[in-house]
């Protein structure tokens, strides 16, 4: 474990009067070299790697004879192109089967020290079962091959996807060139409505940035609601901050996050836990610091929502319409829906409700985690997927998979119809057996509803676990609350945590 940011730098920035924010003390604590009109160079505590992006980059590290400079830091994980139901080996799949059998020859040349391969306990999405195993702490400076990486800015976390050639250049020196941004505060007011979740709130927060709202920006979260949303909601705020254009989603340690990460198995203990939290306190941005730019969201307009385009930021309240053509505001807007629509087999001004559905994917780095698996459990317990849907349900990790065994979420799943699988990526990138079939509609849990990101001519509807859940019961895009209307059956109360 890399020792946790020590109180010396704010201590001293608090003395001389400075105001700063969650980003400038991650960013301070982990720079090496100032590049003054160029970029920083930054420390990096936790390099993860998969068997996607990182396989060239231990190319370039033969090529150039060079060591892993860091094993102890060095976190690995097959998670991308693995199948999640027959594993046997080798793979059907002969470009997989060569992913993996590299990633593991890698594994054995270099020696990096944590690496959860097809059969281990802890096998799982890269941004679900590092963190869930202790692995990223608050203050830690986080990178990886995937762009999702920002998921870890949940726990406090300096984490910033990166490119295969930036994958070679941490291998070899621990280290990162980076600009800093200039910093977005998203600010909460009030609380949320009953049924709406973090998914639905990131997506109201994608809609009214747009794709490109949050470039060269962190976005930092914050509002009294922070404090009730659980950290499998942080993730999932976290996790699609980027599809506004941030490169950080960043949200303050709390106590919410000291009691998710207390008893993780690679987390300090004893002693080294209590100095770690009082350190972890003091990265929370200073009360009277300025933000470049702040973003305030009133709750109370904030509902469940689904996609209709092509991209995360084109989405609409479950009982609203995709905007009428009169509805954008210039012509390269309405240029756009119309090339989405078009994609997509609809209508511009139709409603969302009631779009028919082919498919339905519970799970991935958005909302693969146990509590996600609940959230979509107590919608389908007692009910029947609706005939010519598949649904499959995804655990993120080998260990939230045990955990929902043990609990009987997955007798749940298998007895409404749905297909319980081993944890992995599956349906979220169509990079593994797991596809959603030309012209075929998937109303899925995951980040991105990009043109083909399922599969080829496939359609992708992002929603949270719940409305994904009503949708397949329905065969068709609905909320859970209409779905649950009239229901009479007592709620489904698993353990929650």
């Amino acid at each position: 474990m890399t020792k946790p940011p020590g109180n010396h730098f704010f201590a001293a920035a608090k003395e001389d009067g400075i105001m700063t924010s969650l980003l400038d003390k991650l960013w301070t604590s982990h720079l090496v070299k100032d590049g003054k009109d160029k970029p920083d160079l930054l420390y990096i505590d936790r390099h993860l790697i998969h068997e996607v992006t990182s396989n060239q980059a231990f190319d370039k590290l033969r090529a150039l004879n060079l060591p892993l400079r860091r094993p102890d830091l060095t976190c690995g994980v097959i998670d991308h192109s693995i199948p999640t139901d027959d594993r046997t080996r080798p793979l059907k799949d002969a470009v997989a089967e060569a992913q993996l059998s590299a990633m593991e020859r890698n594994h054995g040349e270099f020696g990096f020290e944590v690496f959860f391969g097809c059969d281990h306990p802890c096998q799982g999405v890269i941004h679900v079962t590092m963190p869930e195993e202790g692995l990223i702490l608050p203050g830690h400076s986080v990178v990886c091959g995937d762009s999702h990486t920002a998921t870890h800015g949940a726990v406090g976390a300096l984490a910033f996807g990166i490119g295969t050639s930036e994958v070679a250049h941490v291998l070899a020196t621990q280290t990162m060139l980076q600009n800093k941004p200039k910093t977005m505060a998203v600010r909460f007011a009030g609380k949320l409505k009953e049924g709406v979740t973090a998914k639905d709130l990131i997506l109201h927060v994608i809609n009214v940035l747009g794709v490109s709202g949050g470039t060269g920006y962190a976005l930092e979260y914050a509002g009294e609601v922070m404090g009730d949303l659980s950290m499998a909601a942080r993730f999932t705020l976290s996790n699609m901050s980027i599809e506004c254009g941030a490169r950080f989603g960043l949200i303050a340690p709390d106590e919410v996050t000291f009691a998710w990460l207390k008893d993780k198995p690679r987390a300090p203990k004893g002693k080294d836990w209590d100095l770690a939290v009082e350190a972890w306190r003091e990265l929370a941005t200073d009360k009277g610091h300025k933000f470049d730019k702040e973003l305030e969201i009133d709750l109370s307009e904030v509902d469940a929502r689904v996609t209709w385009g092509t991209n995360p930021a084109q989405s609409a309240t479950l009982d609203g319409k995709i905007p009428a053509p009169g509805r954008f505001d210039t012509p390269v807007d309405r240029q756009a829906a119309e090339n989405s629509v078009s994609y997509q087999g609809l209508t511009l001004g139709s409603p969302v409700s009631g779009i028919k559905v082919d498919y339905v994917f519970i799970g991935s780095c958005t909302n693969g985690r146990y509590e996600d698996l609940v959230e979509a459990a107590e919608v389908l317990k007692g009910r029947k997927v609706k005939e010519g849907v598949t649904v499959l349900v995804v655990p993120g990790s080998n260990t939230i998979k045990v955990k929902a065994e043990e609990n009987g979420l997955d007798r749940i799943f298998t007895e409404a119809g749905c297909q319980w699988r081993h944890s992995g990526c599956s349906m979220c990138l169509g990079m593994n057996p797991d596809v959603v079939p030309p012209g075929n509609r998937c109303v899925s849990t995951s980040n991105r509803n990009f043109e083909g990101r399922q599969g080829y001519k496939s359609r992708t509807h992002l929603a949270s676990p719940s409305t994904a859940a009503a949708s397949a019961v329905a065969g068709y895009i609905v909320s859970a609350p209409e779905l649950n209307r009239g229901r009479k059956d007592p709620a489904f109360s698993p353990p929650r945590a």
